[in-house]
């Protein structure tokens, strides 16, 4: 019998292909990096970049045949979390379903803890 970890975050399979196409439009081998910093309008904010390397404390996530980066302090805001990718009437981004932000702002780029 095998037993299954459970990633601490995951890439749902709309955000998985939509990296996939911007990291084609780059034309070299890249890694999307999600990171949590302070600021933005409640309190803490997500970033998202582009890497071309890991550290040695990034989580690495690997879904649909791309990779995502979380350091290790960012990781503790967003343990359970799922990175996902909505294209709707008020525009395209990724979003954060983070189980740990008790608020966030109304276009979900910032949150409190």
């Amino acid at each position: 019998m095998s037993t299954q970890t459970a990633l601490p975050v995951t890439v749902s399979p709309r955000a998985a292909k939509r990296i996939a196409q911007i990291i084609a439009a780059e034309g070299k081998p890249m890694m999307l990096r999600l990171a949590v910093t302070g600021g933005g309008c409640s309190g803490f904010q997500y970033n998202f970049a582009l890497d071309d390397a890991a550290a040695c404390d990034d989580l690495v996530v690997e879904e649909g045949g791309v990779t995502v980066l979380i350091d290790s302090t960012s990781l503790e805001f967003l343990k359970g979390a799922e990175i996902d990718f909505a294209d709707d009437l008020i525009g395209a981004s990724f979003k954060v379903n983070n189980p740990n932000a008790t608020s966030s702002c109304g276009c979900g780029t910032s949150f409190s803890v």
